[in-house]
């Protein structure tokens, strides 16, 4: 899977790639460019094909793009957040996709709390086999969910969450559908979630090697960065 995109793509400039994703992709369906280990040049870019929703997984490069980039992109923060670093990220970030832990939780409401915001997140869940990667459990997403209103400058819009790294499609799948069985497990009883909002339910998932699957199985976010910048820069 992943080789025959790497050649679907290869050849194509990153204005060429962005606007074959958009032809590709549903109207539905958000396309976050993922620019992390690219330089501000390769941003630009892909902004001036008509890209709006980039990526960034690291606080210090998203802090410096930010600062001199145009004003009307938006920003999700898609990595692996500390606490020390909430003051460089969420000023300049619309969505935070990555929230992974109770701890970065309730540190995300103290600052939108001190600040006199609101953050838009993701509840990152663990999906994969690998147990490296980041993410709540099935249960503990629940529970969260139930004390929503502990979060009162917190929007928690869904969920997101990264498959197994294989090229095996049959897992991709079952990983992916953890992930729209427990969204639409809370939406089918969001009267018990008060504290969520009534149009809680996207969902982002679905990277380079696996976006079409996760657009097949009702993605509402992909984050795709490889077929539209290349490998990583630096």
């Amino acid at each position: 899977m992943r080789v025959e995109m790497k050649k679907e793509f290869e050849e194509k400039s990153i204005a060429t790639a962005i606007k074959t994703l958009k032809e590709e992709l549903p109207s539905n369906v958000k396309l976050v460019a993922v620019s992390k280990f690219h330089p501000a040049e390769a941003v630009m870019e892909a902004y001036s094909a008509g890209q709006r929703i980039f990526g960034e997984s690291r606080p210090q490069e998203l802090a410096a793009k930010a600062a001199v980039l145009p004003g009307d992109i938006v920003w999700h923060f898609i990595g692996h957040l500390q606490t020390n670093k909430l003051k460089m990220v969420l000023p300049v970030s619309s969505m935070v996709e990555s929230v992974d832990s109770l701890h970065l939780l309730e540190a995300i409401e103290k600052w939108a709390g001190d600040n006199g915001k609101t953050v838009c997140v993701l509840l990152e869940m663990h999906i994969a086999s690998e147990a490296t990667k980041q993410g709540f459990s099935r249960e503990e997403i629940l529970d969260i969910a139930s004390k929503a209103g502990d979060y009162p400058h917190i929007r928690i819009c869904g969920l997101m969450g990264m498959a197994t790294f294989t090229d095996n499609e049959e897992i991709i799948r079952k990983d992916f559908a953890k992930l729209v069985t427990l969204r639409d497990e809370i939406r089918a009883g969001i009267e018990n979630y008060p504290g969520l909002p009534a149009d809680f339910g996207i969902l982002s998932f679905g990277m380079t090697h696996d976006y079409r699957v996760a657009v097949e199985m009702g993605a509402d976010i992909v984050r795709i960065g490889t077929l539209i910048f290349g490998e990583r820069s630096y």
